[in-house]
C-alpha cells in the first residue's frame, strides 16, 4: 500500500479547503494552504512522537530504580550486619547480592529504552524532514507557484 502509515494522506486531505467564514478560509489560497498543511503535518508528527516520551522517561529513571534498590540492599545488609552483632560472610553476601541484581536490572532496563529513543528519533527527524518538503511542494503545486 502506498501509505501504510497514514503520514501523507492527512496532509493531502488537509488541501480539501472549504470555503467559509472562518479564520481557516481568511487569505489567499496560499495562506489557506500552508495553514491547513502545517495543521496536517503537526497532526501527523504528533502520532508519530507518541511512545517517545515514555522511552524518555524510562530511560532517564530506570537507573534511579535500581540505585534506590542497591541502597536498600546495602541497607539490609547492614541491618543484618548489626543483628547478628559479628560480620559474617553470610550476612553480607544476599543483601549485597540482592543489590548488584537491583543495578543490573535498572541499567538493564534503562539502556535498551535510551537506544530506541534515540533510533527512533532520528527516523522521526528524517521522517519530518521529508515531509515538509512534501508540503512545500504540494502547497506550492497547489497555489499555482513554481517550486
Amino acid at each position: 500500500m502506498f501509505d501504510r502509515q497514514a503520514l501523507v494522506l492527512p496532509l493531502i486531505a488537509a488541501t480539501n479547503i472549504r470555503a467559509g467564514e472562518t479564520l481557516a478560509s481568511a487569505g489567499d489560497k496560499s495562506q489557506q494552504l500552508t495553514r491547513v498543511l502545517r495543521d496536517a503535518l503537526h497532526a501527523v508528527l504528533h502520532k508519530l512522537q507518541f511512545g517517545q516520551v515514555l522511552l524518555a522517561t524510562v530511560g532517564s529513571t530506570a537507573p534511579f530504580v535500581g540505585l534506590l534498590g542497591t541502597v536498600w540492599g546495602i541497607y539490609h545488609a547492614l541491618i543484618g550486619i548489626s543483628s547478628a552483632g559479628q560480620i559474617t560472610i553470610d550476612k553480607v553476601s544476599g543483601p549485597v547480592g540482592e543489590a548488584l541484581i537491583m543495578t543490573a536490572a535498572g541499567l538493564a532496563v534503562a539502556i535498551p529504552a535510551v537506544l530506541a529513543y534515540n533510533i527512533f528519533g532520528r527516523h522521526i527527524g528524517r521522517i519530518e524532514a521529508d515531509l515538509e518538503g512534501f508540503a512545500r511542494d504540494l502547497r506550492e503545486l497547489l497555489a499555482g507557484h513554481p517550486a
